[in-house]
Parts: C-alpha cells; structure tokens; sequence
C-alpha cells in the first residue's frame, strides 16, 4: 500500500492552510487601514475570483505565507468590491492590477506587486 500511495497520493484528506484574511469590503476601511498603518504594517491582496492566474498567485501565496508575519492581511474581492478597488488605488497611488499585493506603511504604499511577483516580496522586510 505504500508504494501505491508514494504513485497516486494518499487517500487522507490534506489539512489546509488558513490565513487570518480580513474581509476588505467597504471604503471606509482604507483610511482604518491607513491609521493602523502607522503601528503596524497592513497588506491588501487584490483578487479576481474570475482569473485562473489571480486564482493560481493566491495558492502559491497562502502555501508560502508566514503565519508569524506581523501584519493584518486584507482580502479584496475586486469584482464584488470594484469602488473598494479603485480607492484603494487612488488613495494609495497605485495603479490597478490583479492579482495584487500592497504592502502599507506610515500611510503609504511601500511596496506592491501583481501577478507572479507577489510571491518575491519578501514580506519580512516590512
């Protein structure tokens, strides 16, 4: 049985990691987000719950994610919350991409990426 499940996998189901997102749905959270900045880095991941890519980034993301980051991690799920989408790039100054990642600091965009470059920040640096 175990050459057989080195060949086609096992048949337990795997545990998935869970990361501790934060709903990004409304405006009014930016300028929270923007305020709790100043103590602590926030980060804003822009998905598109329509894009094989955005789907793929956001798998290889949360697999490669440190669960001790210190930081709050926003989901914004940009087709349901398309005025949230673009405020957060007016209000941040960055332009619109997705997948995306922000990185705020002291109320200001430090760092951002899209696409397969999310995953080369390297967060420990905020």
């Amino acid at each position: 049985m175990g050459l057989f499940n080195k060949m086609f996998g096992s048949t337990e189901p795997k545990e998935e990691k869970v990361l501790p997102w934060i709903a990004l749905n409304s405006i009014e959270q930016l300028n929270a987000i923007e305020d709790k900045s100043k103590t602590k880095t926030q980060l804003i991941f822009k998905h598109s719950t329509r894009c094989g890519i955005s789907r793929m980034v956001m798998n290889q993301f949360v697999s490669q994610y440190d669960l001790d980051t210190n930081a709050d991690l926003y989901y914004l799920d940009l087709l349901s919350y398309r005025d949230v989408s673009n405020e957060t790039g007016y209000k941040f100054q960055v332009l619109h991409e997705s997948p995306q990642l922000l990185v705020i600091k002291n109320g200001i965009a430090v760092a951002y990426a899209s696409h397969g470059a999310i995953n080369d920040l390297d967060l420990s640096k905020y």
